[in-house]
């Protein structure tokens, strides 16, 4: 018979036994088929607010504290319009050079992108068969430039190492130590090595602030961006936080 009752008609009738027939909460609750703390939790809730507070309640939180606030959606996704080729990094840099707090994390900036259709999902793995091996044919079709650092010196004092290969050869065609490796002496390293060996075709460096300025605050060319320009050297850069696509 409790089998056909609704929840509700169930609910009730086991706080109706209670309060009424005056029953033990213990042997209403047995038969009943629930807890003890789920029957006085229906008392509380009929007493309150009678038959519809014994109706089953949205386990929705009143409100998340982790949600992402309209105002931030509003200008991630204006943000998006105008730099199409910004990704959730660099529109999480942005924001954060806005002074917007809480600052949302990536995956929550992926996930508004999706929501809104301002972005296409691409699966993460890739079948081997997929990649492409990219290694240049010839010598002076790529060079690939990076700064590392460690080089200390007897006293203490650690330099920066402008470093540079030619993708086909692997043959050195830089390497310059600095105690900083500031946009202008980068730039310069560069010039260098050109004057020693030749024009590569193109240079390939990653995101660092000495070769690009595309994550400034005000995104503009720098001073080694301009100078492959002038030479008419293609600058490629890799993917953002992937520094091992250099060699």
């Amino acid at each position: 018979m409790l089998a056909e009752l609704s929840i509700v008609e169930q609910r009730l009738r086991a706080v109706l036994e209670v309060v009424q027939d005056r029953l033990p909460v213990v042997e209403v609750a047995e038969r009943y088929g629930v807890s003890r703390q789920s029957l006085h939790a229906w008392l509380r809730r009929y007493a309150a607010g009678g038959l519809d507070a014994l109706v089953d309640r949205s386990h929705r939180p009143s409100s998340c504290p982790y949600q992402m606030p309209k105002v931030v959606e509003a200008r991630l996704l204006e943000l998006r319009e105008r730099f199409p080729e910004w990704g959730p990094i660099r529109l999480r840099h942005q924001l954060a050079q806005e002074g917007v707090s809480p600052l949302p994390g990536r995956t929550s900036i992926y996930r508004a992108l999706r929501r809104n259709q301002a972005i296409s999902h691409t699966p993460r793995r890739r079948r081997r068969s997929d990649y492409q091996r990219w290694e240049r044919d010839r010598p002076m079709e790529l060079w690939q430039l990076d700064i590392m650092g460690g080089v200390m010196l007897a006293d203490g004092t650690e330099l920066k190492l402008i470093s540079g290969i030619d993708d086909a050869s692997r043959y050195c065609v830089l390497a310059h130590l600095v105690v900083r490796p500031t946009g202008r002496v980068v730039a310069e390293a560069l010039v260098g090595a050109m004057n020693r060996y030749g024009l590569p075709e193109e240079v390939l460096t990653d995101n660092g602030k000495q070769f690009t300025g595309r994550f400034g605050h005000h995104p503009a060319e720098v001073l080694f961006e301009r100078t492959c320009r002038h030479f008419g050297i293609a600058h490629r850069k890799t993917g953002v936080r992937a520094p091992f696509l250099t060699g």
